[in-house]
């Protein structure tokens, strides 16, 4: 399929991991009614992303509105899927916006923050919680090559990202969304209660995800 860009970033969802403390692929969970994969689909085509791509692996997903890179190294980590997804961006794509499959509290609110910070000059933009830099992040084109050399092993766009710390935006999102990620049944038990009854656990402290992990 190609893969054609417009002016607005793109979208890349990473969503190959088996999901090992959880006993199946983080992508096909449920999470009020939704699969995570098409809930983070969502997420970055109301933020404002096109095209959006999902990069799967562990598990063989079809998704309405996205483009599947299937990643057949993905057992190598995380680096793997990040790398196979900036592969498949389609030519003259401005910026994509990596998001995890595994952090379903992040909005489409806080994807559009780091498209605006794109907008006004940023080059990398980051988003934050508590002051703390996690996920969705935003990588623009002149970045990416950068960012695919230095993703290896388990680690995304971290080494790249504290390499150049000059180059970073940070970009609030503590009132729109959340980082909490789903890494085992109890995580998932406890966002599947009812919103009310919901209490939401403190972001964890230590780096994790395309930005941190």
């Amino acid at each position: 399929m190609m893969l054609r860009s417009e002016e607005a970033p793109a979208g890349l969802l990473l969503a190959a991991g088996e999901g090992r403390r959880l006993g199946r692929p983080k992508a096909t969970l449920e999470l009020d009614g939704e699969r995570l994969v098409d809930r983070g689909v969502r997420t970055l085509r109301d933020g404002g992303c096109s095209p959006v791509l999902v990069v799967a692996g562990a598990a063989q997903i079809e998704v309405i509105g996205a483009v599947v890179v299937p990643n057949p190294d993905w057992r190598d980590g995380m680096g793997s899927s990040l790398r196979a997804g900036l592969a498949a961006l389609p030519p003259g794509c401005p910026a994509v916006v990596v998001a995890l499959v595994d952090q379903p509290l992040v909005t489409p609110a806080a994807v559009r923050r780091l498209v605006a910070a794109f907008e006004e000059g940023a080059g990398i933009a980051v988003a934050t919680y508590g002051g703390a830099p996690r996920n969705p992040v935003l990588l623009a084109a002149g970045h990416l090559d950068g960012v695919a050399e230095a993703a290896v092993g388990d680690q995304g766009a971290r080494g790249y990202l504290r390499a150049h710390p000059e180059l970073v935006t940070p970009v609030p999102c503590d009132d729109v969304a959340a980082p909490d990620d789903i890494d085992t049944p109890e995580d998932l038990s406890a966002l599947s209660r009812p919103r009310e009854g919901r209490s939401r656990p403190a972001p964890r402290s230590r780096p994790h995800g395309a930005a941190g992990r």
